[in-house]
């Protein structure tokens, strides 16, 4: 293809997107197709000789869109928006051009600077510290893009556990590294989106998961209790991730007050994770919910999410840039140049070396609409999920089970989980609506989300007619005994899913969705290390809701047959329905599950590992006091 071919190409390309998006309603939101579907429509081996444009296109929309969920329909109502629009499709389409890899400045200096500048403008416009602006006068901090908040969370905790084990090994420099890291320990509310513990077990750390109030924060003194037991177990609370709306109810942690309560633990780094509400604090009525920011280490939000932006562009922001890239520099001779200690070189700020032009788009983005813009876009969204409440709330069947903030409403029929499981399946199935399910409150919920860029009044009262008109028929036959409900009988199970799409019944199944919804076992004792390296059972109150996620265990499994105790709180993945038995000695009885206990629950840590005491004083990096915030 030459220049010549693809101006005639790219202008068609130009004109099917405009086409698709424009007749979207016209399609069926998500696809009605099993599992390999599009394994029997395309060949076995790329073509050996090239094929006609127009052909590549016919398949497209024969074989490739029917396998499509369309996230930018206007009855596509699931998880949070999927940013989108022209300006930055063209934004992304120019960068894809230059094709530059900036992983330095030297490497592209636009695209670094321009990164740079772009963050200070986003960070500003959301009312982040001037800490944490790169280029406000004497800041130590500054901006980033990263490809999700999955990759935002992994770089901030590799960085707490860098800055933490430092600052341990200064303490206890005859200690193994290997033993300091068994005993650092990571906070987080069950409501906090499942990377939080992927960034746990890739990091190698243990995450305590701790359970929110009623309207799904996490509040100071839960985390506070939690910290302090952990510390008289002689482990080391090092990173706190909290959230500022959260992925199944948009609920909100109280980031003030355990910014507060964490003064009294300076080496613990404080992340806030918003990466759909954050978006929303560039409107002035909004910041409120900020409130407490000052308190945090980083700060991450999508505009991929809420700000019109295509993915990925996901931005983080960190108080101290230093912290971040100690823990993640990597610096051989062929990546260095005569400006590296006079430039930002974005390589060393996450995992992948390679970085594409991303603040094109955003720049676009932000230019073309203004903030002004940007702010009325997300305040035509909270306006339609207020609309949808007013309808939920308006009949009497159903109930709102959250606090309508944004743009997310939780809703249910009132009644058994089963049966809005139910009433959810058939509504997905019919491909008129697409919604997927939470659990808040250890109830079935159902998630409804303003998402499209021009959803009108008309797409909401057409979706909540829809909800009523499946609720109406679901009831009337569950008045006429003809209620048929999904059993645990593996044979009707089967049936069923021959009966319904893949897509629906996922959606349809909040362990999927949400697998926070497990609630563990937990017992009332704990076995610990002494300083002589012996193993001692202490009694500590119980974490009633509660429970540690840590892959690190599997390495430190003893084979050691006289320990005896258990486990103040159950080890686990909270992925997984049931807790992990022995690996070892269940063998023998034919049970292969790996697990990081032993028979008698007791977590094995290695001999002569020390117990190590936290120091509650000076600090390298001190959390600010009320009077210097920033």
């Amino acid at each position: 293809m030459d220049s010549k071919e693809f101006r005639k190409r790219g202008t068609e390309m130009v004109e099917y997107i405009c086409q698709y998006l424009e007749t979207l309603e016209n399609r069926r939101v998500t696809p009605s197709v099993e599992p390999g579907y599009l394994r029997n429509l395309l060949p076995n081996e790329a073509p050996y000789k090239p094929e006609p444009w127009e052909k590549i296109m016919d398949d497209v929309e024969t074989k490739i869109m029917p396998g499509v969920t369309h996230w930018q329909h206007p009855r596509f109502h699931a998880y949070f928006p999927a940013g989108n629009s022209f300006p930055s499709i063209l934004g992304d389409m120019l960068g894809d051009a230059i094709g530059c890899i900036g992983f330095s400045w030297a490497a592209s200096p636009a695209c670094t600077e321009l990164e740079t500048i772009v963050l200070d403008w986003l960070g500003k416009a959301i009312g982040l510290p001037d800490a944490f602006l790169a280029l406000k006068e004497g800041s130590k901090g500054g901006g980033v893009i990263q490809t999700s908040a999955s990759e935002c969370i992994l770089v901030t905790m590799l960085a707490a556990r860098a800055q933490a084990i430092k600052y341990l090994k200064q303490q206890h420099p005859f200690v193994e590294e290997t033993q300091l890291l068994s005993k650092l320990m990571a906070y987080c509310s069950k409501e906090a989106h499942s990377c939080v513990e992927k960034a746990a077990m890739i990091s190698f750390v243990k995450l305590r998961i701790l359970e929110p109030d009623e309207k799904s924060s996490l509040r100071a003194d839960t985390l506070k209790k939690a910290m302090e037991e952990d510390e008289l177990q002689g482990l080391i609370p090092f990173f706190v991730s909290t959230t500022l709306g959260t992925t199944g109810s948009c609920g909100f942690d109280a980031l003030e007050e355990i910014g507060r309560a964490l003064r009294k633990f300076p080496n613990v780094w404080l992340h806030v994770d918003a990466a759909y509400a954050g978006n929303a604090f560039i409107c002035p009525e909004l910041k409120y919910i900020l409130k407490g920011i000052e308190y945090a280490d980083s700060f991450n939000t999508n505009p991929n999410k809420w700000l019109l932006t295509n993915f990925d562009c996901s931005t983080l922001w960190v108080r101290d840039r230093i912290r971040l890239t100690s823990a993640l520099v990597v610096d051989p001779l062929y990546l260095k140049h005569g400006y590296s200690d006079a430039t930002i070189d974005y390589r060393h700020w996450g995992v992948p070396l390679s970085r594409r032009f991303r603040s094109l788009k955003l720049w676009f983005v932000l230019r073309t609409y203004g903030i002004s813009g940007l702010q009325e876009y997300i305040r035509h969204h909270i306006r339609l999920a207020k609309r949808f409440e007013q309808h939920v709330l308006k009949d009497k069947r159903f109930e709102v089970c959250n606090e309508v903030k944004l743009g997310l409403v939780c809703f249910r029929l009132k009644g058994s989980d089963k049966l809005n499981e139910k009433l959810l399946s058939i509504i997905n199935g019919s491909g008129k609506l697409h919604m997927v399910p939470a659990s808040v409150n250890d109830r079935y919920i159902i998630r409804f989300c303003a998402v499209a860029q021009n959803a009108s009044d008309n797409d909401i009262d057409y979706a909540w007619e829809t909800i009523t008109d499946f609720a109406t028929e679901l009831l009337e036959k569950e008045q006429d005994d003809d209620f048929v409900e999904i059993t645990e009988d593996p044979r009707k199970k089967h049936t069923l899913a021959q009966k319904r799409s893949f897509f629906v019944r996922m959606v349809s199944d909040p362990k999927m969705y949400n697998p926070g919804i497990n609630t563990p076992r937990i017992s009332t004792e704990i076995a610990s290390p002494t300083r002589d390296g012996t193993m001692v059972t202490l009694q500590s109150p119980p974490h009633e809701s509660s429970w540690i996620s840590w892959p690190l265990a599997f390495l430190f499994n003893s084979t050691d047959e006289g320990s005896s105790g258990k486990n103040d709180v159950t080890l686990r993945f909270r992925h997984l329905d049931v807790k992990m038995g022995s690996s070892r000695r269940n063998s023998a009885t034919g049970n292969s599950s790996p697990s990081p206990e032993g028979d008698n629950g007791i977590l094995k840590s290695p001999k002569k590992s020390p117990q190590l005491s936290r120091k509650r004083g000076t600090s390298p990096n001190p959390r600010p006091s009320d009077g210097n915030l920033s």
